[in-house]
């Protein structure tokens, strides 16, 4: 495994490192369940990062020689890794680049029904809000355009931080839990 987290007690580790270590591992997928839903990797264990309970994994790890954490590119994982960096974990990972990494490196997937991704929501509805602040702000009254300095002022912030709040807005909303009974279990139950 390659570390590349120095300040962090988790490592980064590649699919290819992931798909070798096969069920000695927990796959901990912190997406939405319609994320999940859309592909996932077979034995994966969905726990929304908006719904993480550092117990509950621990519990889920039992028997394991650690878990590995995914998301669709990476971030939402590191996430959840910092939050679980100080449980008992045996072995905490990420695996780089998320499930974009492992469908580009050609590896097996459990394909359901298609979804909008969550970072595609948030730009559709950053680039809404916009427009309609701007809109507002020609037609209505020049303050609308303050709708446009809030979600450009979000942006920066998720850029700078790694932590985009629309997104976990968006990430409870209903169409992104249509499964969400499916949280804590592989995808063979």
């Amino acid at each position: 495994m390659t570390t590349t987290q120095p300040t962090s007690s988790f490592r980064t580790i590649s699919p290819h490192e992931v798909a070798a270590q096969g069920d000695s591992v927990l796959l901990l997928d912190v997406r939405t369940p319609a994320e999940f839903e859309e592909s996932h990797i077979e034995g994966a264990v969905l726990h929304p990062l908006t719904e993480l309970d550092s117990s509950e994994v621990v519990r889920l790890c039992t028997g394991k020689q650690g878990a590995v954490v995914i998301c669709r590119s990476g971030g939402r994982a590191r996430q959840a890794a910092e939050r679980l960096a100080g449980s008992s974990l045996p072995s905490l990972g990420v695996m780089e680049g998320g499930m974009h990494a492992w469908e580009q490196a050609g590896l097996p997937v459990i394909a359901g029904r298609k979804t909008i991704s969550l970072e595609r929501q948030v730009r559709i509805a950053a680039g809404a809000l916009t427009f309609v602040g701007a809109a507002l702000g020609y037609l209505v009254h020049p303050a609308w355009i303050g709708l446009c300095a809030f979600v450009g002022a979000g942006l920066v912030f998720a850029g700078v931080t790694d932590t985009c709040g629309m997104g976990l807005v968006l990430a409870r909303m209903p169409w992104n839990n249509r499964s969400s009974s499916r949280k804590g279990r592989c995808c063979a139950t």
